[in-house]
């Protein structure tokens, strides 16, 4: 499987009932999957899901659950990405390319550095969004194109865009951010803006 960076929304009440049913029916088929005492693991898993707190799976779990997903529905991504939706997990981004999952994860750090935060892989809107304008400053300042989002945003969003400014100025020497982050970051934006709920980063 080549690399890649999920980004997922979860729907807690469909995980309970059609994920939560599924990881009863399919045991012996999902332990395949799970790392590290797969019994136990997966009776967490049931029980976070169950809960309603999907969000709270571990990226362990969470990737487990994806190879069980992809090995039921193969060759098919597609097929994968609906089912994961039926089930709780919508894939709704996903950063195909090496060299954007590095300037990504490298403009992540850079953020939790710099405000003394630290964003899980499970986070919440409310603490994803205020990195994601963060990273249109940043990766636009890099890049030094115009963008209609970035003034927009630039004008509510002063705190961000100072911070962006700052790091831009201390690391004009070093290599740019890849010229598509920025787009990465605005479809992100873009499709988590009016979004309420966890967020959930998958690297697999």
């Amino acid at each position: 499987m080549a690399e890649k960076l999920y980004f997922i929304k979860t729907n807690p009440v469909a995980a309970k009932i059609n994920l939560y049913n599924r990881l009863c029916r399919e045991e012996e088929q999902v332990l395949r999957f799970l790392q590290d005492d797969p019994k136990t693991s997966l009776e967490l898993i049931k029980k976070k899901v169950k809960e309603s707190n999907l969000s709270d799976c571990s990226p362990e779990e969470m990737s487990g659950i994806f190879r069980w997903f992809e090995a039921m529905h193969s060759p098919d991504p597609e097929e994968v990405k609906t089912q994961l939706f039926v089930h709780g997990l919508d894939i709704f981004y996903e950063i195909p390319e090496p060299g954007l999952i590095e300037g990504f994860l490298h403009l992540l750090s850079e953020y939790e550095s710099r405000t003394h935060t630290r964003l899980a892989s499970a986070t919440s809107s409310e603490q994803f969004i205020p990195f994601l304008i963060f990273g249109i400053f940043l990766s636009g300042l890099t890049n030094s194109a115009e963008h209609y989002l970035f003034g927009f945003l630039q004008s509510k969003h002063q705190d961000l865009y100072t911070l962006a400014e700052k790091a831009y100025r201390e690391k004009q020497a070093a290599d740019p951010y890849p010229s598509d982050l920025y787009c990465c970051f605005s479809e992100l934006y873009d499709e988590t803006k009016f979004y309420k709920g966890f967020i959930i980063r998958l690297h697999a």
